[in-house]
Parts: structure tokens; C-alpha cells; sequence
């Protein structure tokens, strides 16, 4: 191969692999991007299951993003927490700050709850009775069986 060949193939490789890596960058990685889109999927393919019309896919979208939001927010403090009940449980008095920690953390998990419940009577809401009963048998045949 000719010098300036084996440059440009060079030069277009190492251009790939850093568009690649820019994009994987972006759309982010790990297990909660892995669930988010596994959670995306799920209801897109609920919603395509009772043929939603794009408003209502708005709605329901709005509402799902809300929820991964809190769940983004929630996971954010993942650090925080386990620093904190570390060094409760290092110190001589684990028991005497324990409820502290229990109620944060409580509370955490009820805004959670609450994004979730709301995002559910935004979605029922949208839906017909028909879109309903088709999501629910979807979700009935969908769900993973656990012991």
C-alpha cells in the first residue's frame, strides 16, 4: 500500500473510534441507562399495543420522564447515603443515628412513589377505557414471572 493510503485508512479509524466513543458518551452507559431503556421500550410498546395517538404518547412520555427524573435524582445521592450510614456505622452510637438515615432515605422512596402514582393517573387520564384494557393485557403477558 502506498504511504498516503495507509495514513488516510489510519486517520479514518482513529476518526471512528472517536465518534464512536463520543456518542457512547453521550447517550451514557451503565445499568441505570440499560433500564432506562429497557423502561422506554416497555411502555412504547404498550402504547403502540393500544394504538395511542400522539398526544396521548406526549402525555404519557412527559409523565415517564418525570418519574426517571425523580429516579435520576434519587440515584444521584446513591454516594452521599452509603458515606453517611458508613459513618454512622463507624461511630460508637449506629443505633442513635440509624432512624435519621431511615427517614431520609423513607423519604426519598415516597417521592419516588409519588412521581410514579401521579405519573399513572396522568396516564389514565390520556387513555381510553379500550387503550386501558389493551395496556393492562399487555403488561399482564409481559411481565416476567418471579418466584
Amino acid at each position: 500500500m502506498r504511504r498516503r493510503t495507509v495514513i488516510g485508512l489510519v486517520a479514518g479509524v482513529i476518526g471512528s473510534v472517536a465518534a464512536g466513543a463520543a456518542a457512547f458518551a453521550a447517550t451514557g452507559h451503565g445499568r441505570e441507562m440499560m433500564m432506562r431503556r429497557m423502561a422506554v421500550a416497555a411502555i412504547d410498546g404498550a402504547l403502540d399495543e393500544a394504538q395511542a395517538s400522539p398526544e396521548q404518547r406526549a402525555a404519557i412520555h412527559a409523565a415517564r420522564d418525570r418519574v426517571l427524573a425523580a429516579l435520576e435524582e434519587h440515584r444521584k445521592g446513591r454516594t452521599g447515603r452509603l458515606d453517611a450510614v458508613l459513618a454512622a456505622f463507624e461511630g460508637d452510637r449506629f443505633a442513635d443515628g440509624l432512624p435519621t438515615l431511615r427517614a431520609q432515605i423513607e423519604g426519598e422512596h415516597a417521592q419516588i412513589a409519588d412521581a410514579v402514582g401521579a405519573a399513572l393517573v396522568d396516564a389514565h387520564a390520556v387513555l381510553t377505557p379500550a387503550q386501558r384494557t389493551t395496556i393492562a393485557e399487555y403488561v399482564r403477558s409481559h411481565r416476567h414471572a418471579h418466584p
